[in-house]
C-alpha cells in the first residue's frame, strides 16, 4: 500500500511540475557590452495542444538581433525603429529586429524544444537589472500560453504567473 501511495505521489508532483514549466532563457546571466545568445526552452504546448507558433518580443538594449532559423519551421522578423540609437563596432544603429516569429511548426505538448537569437546587449544598460524576453506561444484553436508578465518594483519574478524569461545584467568583464 505504502508502494502504491509513493508512486501516486510520484506522478502527481511529476504532473504538478509539467504543468507549471514556465519558458525560460538557458543562460540567466550576461555581461552588458557583450554579445549574448538567448536560448529560449519551450517546454511544452497549450492545454493538450502542439504549439505551432513562438513569438518573441526583442527587448529595448538587445540589438543587432539575429534569430536562428529552426528546421521545420517558417521565421520572420519583424523591424523597427529603436529607441534611440546604438553603436554597434563604430556605427549607429537606429533600426532592427524588434520580434521574431517560429511559424508552421509542430511542438508537441508532450515535447520541449528550443528557440534561439543572438544579439547585443547595450554597454550603458543598469547593471543588476533584468532583461526580459516576453514570449507567446499559438496553438490550434486559439489557445496561447503568454509569457510576458514582468514584475512591479520590488516584486519577484517568481511570483508571477506568467512570468517572462529574464537575464540578469552583470558588468562587462574587465571594467
Amino acid at each position: 500500500m505504502l508502494k502504491k501511495i509513493t508512486i501516486t505521489a510520484a506522478i502527481i508532483a511529476c504532473g504538478t511540475t509539467a504543468a507549471l514549466a514556465h519558458v525560460t532563457l538557458e543562460g540567466k546571466e550576461a555581461a552588458v557590452g557583450t554579445t549574448y545568445k538567448a536560448v529560449l526552452r519551450v517546454p511544452h504546448g497549450c492545454e493538450g495542444k502542439p504549439t505551432n507558433i513562438v513569438r518573441v518580443q526583442i527587448p529595448e538594449g538587445f540589438y543587432s538581433v539575429k534569430p536562428q532559423p529552426k528546421a521545420g519551421w517558417t521565421l520572420e522578423k519583424i523591424k523597427g525603429a529603436y529607441a534611440r540609437a546604438y553603436d554597434n563596432h563604430g556605427s549607429q544603429v537606429t533600426e532592427g529586429v524588434k520580434e521574431v516569429v517560429w511559424s508552421g511548426g509542430n511542438l508537441g505538448d508532450d515535447e520541449y524544444d528550443e528557440f534561439v537569437v543572438r544579439g547585443t546587449i547595450a554597454a550603458d544598460l543598469k547593471v543588476g537589472a533584468t532583461l526580459y524576453f516576453p514570449v507567446i506561444q499559438e496553438c490550434p484553436e486559439g489557445l496561447k500560453e503568454r509569457w510576458i508578465e514582468l514584475p512591479a518594483e520590488g516584486q519577484k519574478a517568481s511570483d508571477l504567473e506568467l512570468p517572462a524569461p529574464g537575464v540578469k545584467l552583470l558588468p562587462k568583464l574587465g571594467n
